[in-house]
C-alpha cells in the first residue's frame, strides 16, 4: 500500500502533459488553483450615469484622442483615460487618481461585483464597457494583471512607447517572474505534504493492522 501510493503520487507528479485528462498532473491543478486566489490587478474606470449612449460616447472619444488615425496630437491612452475620469467620474474618490481603482489589488477588492469581474476579464490596454452595475455604468482600462496567463501571456503590464510618446507598449510586469516561482514553490511544498500525509497514513494502517493480528510482519521487519 506504501510503495503503490508513493509510486502513483510520482507518476502524477512527473506525467506529461500530454497525460490522458482522467488524470491531471498535481503541479498543474496546485498552479492553477494558487494563480486563481493570487491574481491581482492594476486598474482605472470612470464611473457614469446609467445612459449607455452617454458612456459609448465617452468611450469613443477617449479612443480617439488616443489614436494617431483619428488626432493630430495622439496621447497615451492611460493619460487620455485619466484626464476623462478627474472630468467625468462620479466616483470622487478615485476620480481625483484618474480613476485609479488600485495598483496590484486582489481579485474582490473593488465594491461593485461587475466591475471586479471585468477587471480579469477584458483585455489589457483597451478601453472596455460600459460594465453595468448598481452604481451606474464603468468604463475600465486595466493596465497591469497578475496570474492570468491564457488572458495575457507573459507581457501583462502596458507602458508608453517612448520613442513616439503615446503608443501602447506590452511588457512583462515586474512581479510576473516572482509569481511563477511561488506558484512552483507552492506547487511542490504542497505535493510534498501530501506524499508525506499518504506514506504517513499507509505506514499507520499497517501498524494497525498488525496490532489486530491481520498481517504477520511489517514490510521493513
Amino acid at each position: 500500500g506504501i510503495i503503490f501510493t508513493a509510486l502513483l503520487l510520482l507518476l502524477l507528479l512527473f506525467a506529461p502533459s500530454s497525460t490522458t485528462t482522467a488524470f491531471l498532473n498535481p503541479i498543474d491543478v496546485i498552479s492553477r488553483d494558487f494563480q486563481a486566489l493570487t491574481r491581482k490587478v492594476t486598474a482605472h474606470h470612470i464611473l457614469l450615469p446609467k445612459s449607455a449612449d452617454v458612456a459609448l460616447k465617452l468611450k469613443q472619444t477617449i479612443r480617439d484622442k488616443a489614436s494617431p488615425k483619428s488626432s493630430d496630437d495622439p496621447k497615451y491612452i492611460v493619460d487620455v483615460f485619466a484626464s476623462a475620469a478627474k472630468k467625468y467620474s462620479r466616483d470622487e474618490e478615485t476620480a481625483v487618481r484618474g480613476g485609479l481603482l488600485g495598483k496590484l489589488v486582489p481579485q474582490g477588492y473593488c465594491r461593485a461585483k461587475e466591475l471586479d469581474a471585468a477587471c480579469f476579464e477584458v483585455p489589457l490596454g483597451e478601453v472596455a464597457g460600459p460594465i453595468e452595475s448598481e452604481y451606474g455604468y464603468h468604463l475600465l482600462l486595466v493596465t497591469e494583471r497578475t496570474n492570468c496567463p491564457k488572458l495575457d501571456g507573459r507581457e501583462n503590464r502596458i507602458e508608453c512607447d517612448v520613442e513616439d510618446g503615446f503608443s501602447t507598449k506590452f511588457v512583462p510586469g515586474d512581479s510576473s517572474q516572482e509569481g511563477s516561482e511561488q506558484v512552483k514553490n507552492v506547487a511542490l511544498q504542497q505535493v510534498g505534504f501530501w506524499m508525506g500525509v499518504s506514506l504517513a497514513g499507509g505506514v499507520m494502517a499497517e501498524v494497525a493492522a498488525k496490532a489486530a493480528n491481520v498481517i504477520d510482519t511489517l514490510p521493513w521487519e
